[in-house]
């Protein structure tokens, strides 16, 4: 019994000594709970569709009549009546004005009245025409919000225009994506999370080649060398913008020798990619700055790098609502990680083939995100490591 309280004890010591493993060991499950609640309550779904009525009305036998503009106040008292339904329809003036609110996620999906609108939904009245009536629905058809959008747009069309004509199946839909959406995969739908997630694995060698120098006391001789802190996080940061750029280059041709197609330019790409790993590399300085040992970081590491691995996106797609936004810009809570910015504006490119002028706010939010890591990670890390004495 005596020996087998030794042992108890000497291994309850031990297991303090291990103090990041142990705290791994048992916070890992509740964190984890807790970053899911936090997830799904930021991304409770809201499908948001816009109506565009071109319809120029007709002379019916009661008046001038514009079934479009009947139809566009009908779907919002549809939402405003159906409370349990998280469903919100919003009238536009132009089709550019509806494609910059797609683009920016601000809306799900466009439905499309065409001019002559009214004119064939009397001639369906009437039985003067058996065709259905053509409308057009816009979005990106890779995103669940525009499925579901969609399908509920289609419903509102049926039962509007089912009302009105008293005939059946009365519409026919004519659907276009925004770049090559409609004519992705699922491959290619999360090659851009992938390509990101090549250089979220940055992560550790950033942080192993900063604390390396801690580890093997060679940072003494750079200290007493009078070398600045920003000199040599500068040059290490170099290199591993360096693998960032060629990780990434390495994960696309992989991604394209197995059939992915995308639009855009690869500069661009480029650009997004070296932004990326600057910021993760100055997330690595915090990192850096609360370990002292490559154990620590493969320990410590696994926090942050699950977090930026599976919340953004970059492991597979999630889409997160936004709490707020800034001028314009939605901000989620998955916004607060530099990646979940780099993936939309890949998405951008890639699969919606837009021009850099419309990622600029997710430029916007990677380098405001980046000054904020650097400045904590940079402050944190020479306060630990790089003071003399």
């Amino acid at each position: 019994m005596n020996r087998l309280l030794h042992i108890i004890k000497k291994s309850f010591r031990e297991q303090l000594r291990s103090f990041w493993i142990l705290i791994l060991a048992v916070s890992m499950a509740p964190f984890f709970v807790a970053v899911y609640f936090l997830i799904i309550e930021a991304s409770q779904p809201h499908y948001d569709i816009l109506i565009l009525n071109n319809d120029r009305g007709i002379i019916d036998s009661f008046g001038p009549v514009n079934y479009g503009s009947i139809l566009s106040d009908s779907a919002q008292h549809f939402t405003i009546d159906t409370l349990s339904i998280p469903l919100s329809v919003e009238k536009v003036g132009t089709r550019k004005e509806a494609i910059e609110k797609l683009k920016s996620k601000r809306a799900d999906a466009l439905l499309i009245l065409p001019e002559d609108f009214s004119q064939n939904l009397v001639k369906l009245r009437n039985g003067e025409q058996h065709t259905p009536v053509n409308i057009e629905l816009v979005g990106d058809l890779t995103d669940m919000y525009y499925m579901v959008s969609a399908i509920w747009a289609g419903e509102i069309m049926n039962a509007f225009i089912c009302e009105a004509t008293m005939q059946p199946n009365p519409i026919k839909v004519k659907e276009t994506s925004l770049g090559i959406s409609g004519s992705l995969d699922d491959f290619d739908m999360v090659v851009p999370g992938l390509l990101i997630l090549s250089v979220i694995m940055l992560m550790f060698s950033a942080t192993i080649a900063f604390v390396a120098e801690v580890e093997n006391k060679t940072i003494l001789r750079l200290k007493l060398s009078k070398l600045k802190a920003i000199e040599f996080l500068g040059g290490v940061s170099i290199i591993q913008i360096a693998i960032g750029i060629v990780s990434i280059l390495l994960t696309l041709i992989t991604a394209i020798l197995l059939g992915f197609n995308y639009a855009g330019s690869l500069w661009i790409v480029l650009l997004v990619a070296v932004l990326t790993s600057i910021s993760i590399i100055a997330f690595s300085l915090i990192l850096g700055a609360i370990t002292k040992t490559v154990n620590e970081i493969l320990v410590v590491g696994n926090f942050p790098l699950f977090l930026f691995m599976f919340f953004t996106g970059a492991a597979f797609p999630i889409e997160g609502k936004a709490m707020f936004s800034i001028l314009g810009y939605p901000i989620s809570l998955q916004g607060f990680m530099s990646p979940t910015h780099a993936i939309h504006a890949l998405k951008k490119i890639m699969i919606m083939n837009m021009e850099f002028h419309d990622i600029v706010p997710e430029i916007i939010a990677i380098l405001i995100l980046t000054i904020i890591y650097f400045a904590i990670g940079l402050w944190a890390f020479s306060r630990r490591h790089m003071r003399v004495g």
